[in-house]
């Protein structure tokens, strides 16, 4: 374990004594917070650029120091080794710290480096750090072919698919894709787009999808409401699913997806879509083929079909549509 503050510390001690204070100040060393140009600036009396350049020509004085502590970034290229030469910097810090106020000095650390570098944050990239320029372009090829494949298959993909898709390792492979806005990984691990319900749910509708995805069959809409939260109103949540085609209501209150090859409709629909697409079946043919696709009673379906305008009896005892 390094004594991440202990180096700090010593490094920036030689420094002159306003430029120790703003270099420390900045990057909130030992336990303060990080101050902006602006503030600092008013505190001496001097503009927000001239704190600036006083920052960075600290921060070139203390890098000539750095040598002295080959050891704590020889450790830091080695840990970036083991995630593909590239790490999202938050979670490179998570990593990195031992104690809940090591993340200042490890990030000032990483600024003092002379072999690793800092890809600021921007719309499309998280902030993070990296070796070499190259492993950047891999990430983004690689960034980018998961996004069309995402695209493509409309699923979520998980770390060892992606990995052994892309034959790259599951560090590395999570490593590319967590410094993305656009790709985000979920609890479970699994990589889908930033704005897919399973990623980013949004309201009931987003979360009632997940709560019956996670379940896998259909569920009373009392149920589902259960499942979001105390703030959840029950009747809302019914209101919510039977106007949005992504539910299905296949029993007094029960919802089921879409997805699942549930079709929308009254019980006859269902009939009629089943008559079409088959032609004409026996009665309890109609009846099994409908239970896959609504929670109802046999003797419904039998009401349903004896409803001469909209279905028929062949004279084999077949039913079709009228």
């Amino acid at each position: 374990m390094f004594n991440y503050k202990e180096a700090c510390r010593d490094i920036i001690s030689s420094l002159p004594e306003r430029t120790k204070d703003i270099v420390s100040r900045r990057f909130g060393l030992f336990g303060g917070e990080k101050e902006t140009l602006e503030f600092i600036g008013k505190n001496y009396g001097v503009t927000r650029e001239r704190v600036r350049q006083i920052e960075k020509d600290g921060v070139r004085q203390a890098r000539n120091k750095s040598e002295q502590y080959s050891d704590i970034f020889n450790y830091f290229e080695n840990k970036l080794e083991e995630f593909g030469g590239l790490k999202r910097e938050d979670v490179f810090l998570n990593i990195l710290s031992y104690e809940k106020n090591d993340k200042n000095c490890i990030n000032f650390l990483l600024n003092i480096s002379n072999s690793l570098y800092r890809f600021s944050e921007n719309t499309e990239f998280h902030a993070f750090w990296l070796k070499d320029q190259k492993v950047f372009f891999r990430a983004n090829e690689v960034i980018n072919e998961v996004k069309k494949e995402l695209k493509k298959k409309r699923k979520l993909l998980s770390v060892k698919e992606l990995s052994a898709k892309k034959d790259i390792p599951e560090k590395t492979i999570v490593s590319y894709l967590e410094i993305s806005k656009r790709i985000v990984q979920n609890e479970e691990g699994n990589f889908g787009l930033f704005e897919w319900p399973e990623i980013n749910p949004r309201g009931i509708k987003d979360k009632a999808y997940l709560v019956l995805k996670k379940f896998g069959k259909p569920l009373h809409f009392k149920e589902i409401a259960s499942h979001l939260g105390d703030d959840a109103n029950p009747q809302t949540t019914h209101n919510e699913l039977i106007k949005d085609p992504s539910f299905v209501l296949v029993g007094r209150g029960v919802y089921a997806l879409a997805d699942w090859g549930y079709s929308p409709g009254e019980v006859k629909e269902v009939i009629r879509d089943i008559l079409k697409k088959e032609g004409a079946l026996p009665k309890n043919e109609i009846i099994d083929r409908v239970s896959k696709q609504r929670i109802v009673k046999k003797n419904t379906v039998i009401q349903n079909l004896s409803n001469k305008k909209y279905f028929v009896r062949t004279p084999d005892g077949k039913y079709t549509i009228a």
